[in-house]
């Protein structure tokens, strides 16, 4: 199926892309070239970026191998070379294959959770054009996963082509990241982050592309551009419910103010207490504070293991709410800022939205010095592990959907079970899953009542570990 151009020269452009890329499925039959090595590392970044079980759309899918190594729910390809499309459906019989052009797109069974242009938007006549066709097919999960060469290897490229060890390519768009990011934008589409793969496309490539890749300077030398970008964001048409949790131990004299300060929000509010084995009477005054406040909705539950998150996870196993936060029961972060986070929320500025104490000065003595620097600390390698900036990790106040929570739950054990906060799990899970992370300064307030339950020096070094954990995972994969 080819687009309705008016332009002639459009259309001499794609009829002779067709006619090359069958004659490259041709000669693919018999032959891959040096390109194998580089398709083998694109297919391993694809299956850490896409779990398995997704509804997957591919544009400019080729022979469908890429499509089928991430093991979707549905998967379907397209692309307008006919040679390649009937190879894709003998390699690949369990998916569909649908033969049409990138700018026009056919009726096809979406939505979809992930969309894919791989080295496809090198060669298409109008990026923009192509973007939008799949627009239709997304909903405001939907992640648009994009990689196309690095300009910095256009000499080699044309090299390898001329040596044989490469297919040959007609005159590809050279873009720059901020090319695609803009082209997107007028799209309607918004990037989340961006980074480069590949540095070595021959074989023994792992410490190049496992490695080196992440640090300067040759992150800058990565053969392929990658982006993952999500529709422009929506404000929901209906207001949700909300379920606000509160991990409570040794806070007895902070739970009354607590609830008459609490602001209603959305369809309606609930709270849930969970108390974690205080030696003061928190589980007492909390069942006196429900029963002496009818007009929110409240439960509480005594917390069986220990740390904060697995009180939290408790509470978010327990909640009716669409929208799941978090509030320390220690009134630092002051709930009559709850609603700026769930604004956040249901305007899809973000879809992770984390609090951060790190921005406005800070009461007294809120935060010890060396907590405030190790605080500091942990913002830079997280911002650099996640690809996203985050300013501030172990502020308490975090708010999420629980459909995106769900999704973090059914991947937790990417990232070990022994985060005793459970913010860091919370931050991995939302960096996996690709959500949009966004920072909400707070002013961070003294205590009232009680005192701090982390532990400077064990915590920290508790910290370290899982940050290391985390680059292995997330970073040098």
């Amino acid at each position: 199926m080819l687009p309705s151009f008016s332009d002639e020269t459009a259309r001499l452009y794609q009829q002779a892309r067709m006619a090359h890329w069958d004659a490259v499925a041709r000669r693919r039959d018999h032959w891959q070239g040096a390109g194998r090595w580089y398709h083998r590392r694109l297919e391993e970044i694809y299956r850490f970026l896409v779990p398995p079980g997704r509804r997957v759309l591919e544009i400019g899918c080729g022979r469908g191998d890429l499509l089928a190594a991430l093991q979707p729910e549905y998967g379907v390809g397209v692309d307008f070379s006919a040679e390649m499309i009937r190879r894709a459906r003998q390699r690949h019989p369990s998916l569909e294959f649908v033969q049409a052009d990138a700018h026009a797109l056919p009726e096809l069974s979406g939505p979809f959770d992930v969309v894919i242009f791989s080295d496809t938007i090198n060669d298409l006549w109008d990026v923009q054009q192509a973007l939008e066709q799949v627009r239709p097919f997304c909903t405001s999960h939907t992640r648009l996963i994009l990689n196309f060469y690095n300009t910095l290897w256009q000499g080699a490229l044309k090299l390898a082509q001329r040596l044989g060890l490469a297919n040959p390519l007609l005159p590809q768009n050279w873009l720059t990241p901020q090319d695609v990011e803009n082209l997107l934008r007028l799209a309607g589409f918004e990037v989340i982050r961006r980074w480069q793969e590949v540095l070595w496309p021959l074989p023994l490539g792992g410490v190049f592309n496992r490695v080196l890749i992440r640090l300067w300077p040759f992150y800058h030398l990565g053969l392929a551009h990658f982006l993952i970008a999500r529709p422009a964001p929506t404000p929901v048409a209906e207001a949700p419910t909300v379920t606000v949790v509160v991990p409570a131990r040794n806070e007895a004299g902070n739970i009354r103010p607590l609830l008459e300060r609490l602001p209603r929000m959305g369809k309606e509010t609930e709270v849930i207490f969970v108390e974690g084995h205080s030696r003061d009477d928190t589980y007492g005054v909390i069942e006196r504070e429900i029963a002496a406040h009818p007009d929110l909705p409240a439960r509480l539950f005594r917390q069986q293991g220990t740390g904060k998150a697995d009180a939290v996870r408790l509470g978010f196993a327990q909640a009716r709410g669409d929208v799941l936060m978090i509030l320390d029961a220690d009134l630092t972060v002051p709930p009559e800022v709850l609603p700026r986070f769930y604004q956040a929320l249901v305007s899809g500025k973000g879809e992770f939205i984390n609090g951060v104490r790190l921005v406005y000065p800070m009461e007294g003595q809120a935060m010890r010095f060396l907590n405030y620097v190790g605080n500091k600390f942990f913002s830079l390698v997280f911002s650099w592990l996640l690809g996203q900036p985050v300013k501030d990790t172990l502020c308490g106040t975090k708010v999420l959907w629980r459909a995106d929570y769900e999704k973090i739950v059914a991947t937790r054990a990417d990232f070990g079970d022994f985060d005793p906060f459970g913010d860091f799990d919370l931050l991995f899970g939302a960096a996996r899953h690709h959500l949009k992370i966004l920072d909400l300064p707070v002013r961070y307030r003294e205590r009232t009542y009680g005192k701090t339950n982390i532990s400077r020096w064990r915590h920290g070094w508790l910290l370290l570990r899982m940050s290391l954990f985390g680059a292995r995972r997330l970073k040098f994969r």
